[in-house]
Formats: C-alpha cells, structure tokens, sequence
C-alpha cells in the first residue's frame, strides 16, 4: 500500500472516530435537555450502551492500525471530559 493512502486511511479513520464520539455527546445532551435526567435508567442504559460500542469501534481501529491506543484513550477521555460537563450543568440548572 503506498504510504500516502496509509497516512489518508489513518487520518480518516480518526475522524469518523471522532466524529462518531461528538454524534454521542449531542445525543446525550438532547437526552438531557429532552427526556431524562441522569438519575433515569434510560439515560444510563443509552450512555453505556453508546460507550461501549465507541469503545469497540476504537479497539477495533487499533488492532487495524488505523489508530494508536494513545489516539483512541484520547478519544474516549475527551468524550467522558464533554459528558461530565454536561450531567454537571444538567443537575445545576
């Protein structure tokens, strides 16, 4: 494979990484602007559940080499950093 494409692929597949953790942070701040509060058991269903399959997809972006661990621990952490924001504005208001 020639390295420019390699490079590309890994670049895009940061990005819909990425992209695919944002697509969860708007869900859940509609979900808590909208339907639930975080106490509910079905924000904590659709959280876990978001979660873990984000957490798959990034497994399986490493063992592909797409991304390193480092990258998909980052994604993960900001993700958590942007949703502990939100669950702390969602019980202060």
């Amino acid at each position: 494979m020639h390295m420019e494409t390699v490079t590309d692929n890994k670049e895009q597949a940061y990005a819909v990484l990425k992209a695919d953790a944002e697509k969860i942070r708007q869900l859940i701040e509609v979900q808590m602007d909208n339907l639930t509060m975080p106490q509910c058991p079905l924000y904590e269903e659709v959280l876990d559940t978001q979660m873990f399959g984000l957490s798959r997809e990034i497994d399986f972006a490493i063992r592909l080499n797409l991304i390193d661990e480092q990258s998909g621990k980052h994604i993960m952490s900001e993700l958590e950093r942007k949703l502990a924001v939100l669950h702390e504005a969602t019980v202060n208001k």
